[in-house]
């Protein structure tokens, strides 16, 4: 295989010597050398990897030269079929070098010389291209050489039709002038073009294999996926040809085998590459090895050798003055610190406060760090919802990011940008703006922002749909993630533990036990799972225990939970939602006072968090414990100040309770009443529970149905209304006959 000659190239030279000979007239000038720099400047764009003829015919046929009635494509044909020998091709390289001129000693005789032609210099960019050319030709065995040859005439027999239509006299064996007169059975032709197929792999160069491979390391760091399994089977048929490997490839091995979950061949593949690397670059790539060292540990579940590796980075990057590495070590620290706080050092914990962060900031800010600097500032916001403080810091670090992401064109930036706002308006009650910053990106962003960030959005999507009691809605929007979206093992694992827990919901609601309690079993013993699945989780075990009347265990459970929670530092949500719970189970078993007093502590938190969801359940838990100790009013005023934020929120579970603590809540002031008074609330109540009953049909609560059809029986039954009440008893054995 030739380092850096294709059959491209050499059509980009001829490209080069029309330019040169000045039969481009000034109109095509600009499109043409334009299209031939454009593959001669490495670029990111795939398309410029491997050229065609049709790529050059798409750029040149349309374009006029200096021949009248022929077009650039016409000349560029013309000159491509008089390479028609070996030898040809030889001569061609020759004359080419000669258009290179040394323009800084051009005398004026010289100039003139060249008359109307064009001048190109030595150092310019066509000018470098064709020395280039011309010593990587001459450097090539004659082996490399033939092979190049062949792959040239491949390159150009697609012309061969229209070279007919002007040439009368070409035939099949045309392409090589030394072949005249023979047919293709003949012993010389089968010796030497007998083997014509064997070199169509010299189409492409060591170089383009590179650069090929570098597209594919920057689109999987950048995207964080896998190496499609198209390109990848074509990348081990050319590098399973009879070439030097080039050291990149165990890099995309790596990177491909890490994101599949191979962990030994992920190890193999980077030990490989940086072994071979660190013989061109000694210790000044060092660090990065140490980098990815860390992270793939970290992956891997080894957190102490994965903070032992990243100090190594830390302070080999410190020697060698690599700042931009440094920076970005220091904020994978933090973030692996706020991840597993009980797995780092003491002396590295205590590090790793709100200093450590506005030390990073300042850092990114001084190097121009943009997209790090991005990140930090939606880091400080995650810390300011995390321990509960003032949401308008966390708008505004969330609006310095935005402005970070838009000025400089931070693309792959906005994803956790949109998620993060996602986030905090969903812990505010208000769901549309939530489910609309979702929609946004998906629509919108997704293109230039990573894999991770995109089923994230559609993992939080789903989540706001279920909550809604669109379960089915939410399970078809996670089936229409593609396969080659979830080929990387640490996103599949990410969307199947959500699918587990809106099933797992859903069963629950449904009072399904058997099934929640196999779900349940399945998703703990996931090896790593996101903090919020893990939280729906437990929240689905301590439901099961109080539905299923199993309060001891409920109880056990959540005081377990709560309190690994507040040794982990966790997030204030986590806490107020397992508060919840706990008080509720407390209230089912009679111990009133304890319930509303852990029920108060919740609230407080909430408020003080503006956690406004858990703030109403909070609410809601209260009133329900004042109805049980017969405080009707101060439960229904409560509940009165909650219910329009509570409909804002679109979350029918909490909607359908609250409903149904109203009703109850009417009915207890009905018992206060006398006559008309007390018929006009339980008419009210009547009016609350079918309202609670659309609100527990959406999200299929079997148990919660039936309650409130018993209920609204029994007032019927109360007011005289016996054919409603009788269509009312044939609604629940309806109910129960279809559970």
């Amino acid at each position: 295989m030739s380092r850096y000659l294709t059959s491209g190239r050499i059509a980009l030279l001829a490209l080069v010597e029309l330019y040169a000979a000045s039969r481009l007239p000034n109109r095509a000038v600009l499109p043409v050398v334009s299209f031939v720099v454009k593959h001669l400047v490495t670029s990111k764009d795939s398309t410029t990897f491997i050229l065609t003829l049709g790529q050059i015919k798409e750029i040149t046929v349309g374009q006029p030269s200096t021949v009248v009635g022929r077009t650039v494509f016409d000349l560029l044909l013309k000159r491509l079929w008089e390479i028609n020998s070996f030898d040809a091709l030889h001569s061609f390289f020759i004359e080419v070098s000669r258009c290179a001129v040394d323009t800084a000693n051009l005398s004026k005789s010289e100039a003139a010389k060249n008359g109307e032609n064009c001048i190109v210099g030595r150092k310019s960019i066509l000018g470098t291209f064709i020395r280039r050319a011309c010593l990587e030709y001459t450097r090539l065995e004659f082996r490399d050489a033939e092979s190049l040859w062949c792959a040239f005439i491949d390159f150009r027999e697609p012309s061969l039709s229209i070279w007919k239509k002007r040439n009368l006299g070409v035939g099949p064996l045309s392409f090589d002038m030394n072949l005249k007169g023979m047919t293709m059975v003949d012993p010389l032709f089968t010796k030497v073009y007998g083997r014509h197929n064997d070199h169509k792999n010299y189409f492409v160069s060591t170089e383009d294999i590179e650069r090929l491979l570098e597209f594919q390391v920057d689109a999987m760091q950048k995207m964080g996926s896998r190496v499609p399994d198209d390109i990848q089977c074509q990348l081990k048929q050319i590098l399973g040809t009879n070439v030097v490997i080039p050291t990149l490839s165990y890099y995309v091995e790596f990177l491909n085998s890490w994101r599949a979950g191979d962990y030994p061949a992920s190890f193999d593949n980077l030990h490989r590459y940086f072994d071979y690397t660190m013989h061109n670059r000694d210790r000044t790539f060092y660090q990065y090895a140490l980098l990815n060292l860390s992270i793939l540990q970290a992956d891997f579940g080894c957190y102490r050798e994965s903070i032992l590796a990243m100090q190594e980075t830390i302070n080999t990057a410190r020697e060698n003055r690599d700042m931009a590495c440094l920076n970005f070590s220091l904020s994978w620290l933090y973030h692996f610190y706020k991840s597993h706080p009980g797995d780092c050092p003491d002396i590295l914990a205590s590090r790793m406060e709100r200093d450590s962060l506005q030390f990073l900031k300042a850092k990114a800010k001084e190097g121009g760090m943009h997209h790090l600097q991005s990140m930090a500032h939606l880091s400080e916001a995650k810390q300011i919802l995390f321990l509960g403080e003032s949401i308008p810091a966390a708008f505004e670090c969330l609006l310095r990011s935005s402005h970070l992401n838009v000025t400089k064109q931070i693309h792959n930036g906005i994803g956790p940008q949109m998620l993060l706002s996602s986030a905090l308006w969903n812990r505010l009650g208000v769901a549309y703006l939530a489910s609309t910053n979702c929609q946004i990106f998906l629509s919108k962003y997704q293109q230039n922002s990573p894999i991770e960030d995109k089923i994230k959005a559609i993992c939080r999507w789903a989540c706001i749909l279920s909550i809604r009691g669109r379960h089915d809605d939410a399970l078809e929007k996670l089936d229409q993630v593609g396969q080659q979206d979830l080929r990387s093992l640490k996103i599949y694992q990410y969307w199947a533990a959500y699918i587990g827990v809106i099933k797992l919901r859903r069963a629950v609601y449904r009072n399904e036990l058997s099934a929640a309690e196999t779900l349940l079993k399945h998703l703990s013993a996931l090896p790593h799972i996101e903090s919020d699945c893990a939280l729906e989780i437990s929240v689905a075990r301590i439901e099961i225990n109080i539905r299923s009347g199993n309060l001891t265990a409920a109880l056990i459970s959540s005081s377990e939970v709560l309190q690994s929670l507040v040794k982990e530092h966790a997030d204030s949500y986590h806490r107020v939602r397992i508060m919840i719970l706990r008080a509720q189970a407390l209230a089912a078993c009679g111990r009133s006072i304890k319930g509303i007093s852990v029920a108060i502590s919740a609230a407080s938190l909430a408020w003080k968090a503006r956690l406004m969801p858990a703030l109403f359940h909070s609410i809601y838990t209260i009133s329900h414990i004042l109805i049980q100790l017969e405080q009707y009013m101060p439960a229904h005023a409560m509940m009165d100040s909650i219910m329009p934020q509570v409909l804002e929120c679109e979350e029918a579970w909490l909607t359908g309770q609250c409903f149904a603590c109203l009703a109850d809540v009417q009915v207890g002031i009905a018992g206060t009443k006398m006559s008309a008074a007390r018929s006009k609330c339980l008419l009210k109540a009547l009016e609350f529970i079918d309202r609670a009953f659309t609100e527990f049909s959406r999200i299929n609560d079997v148990s919660s149905q039936k309650q409130m059809i018993s209920r609204k029986s029994k007032i019927q039954d109360f007011l005289g209304d016996k054919n409603l009440r009788d269509d009312t008893v044939k609604k629940y054995r309806q109910i129960q006959k279809e559970a």
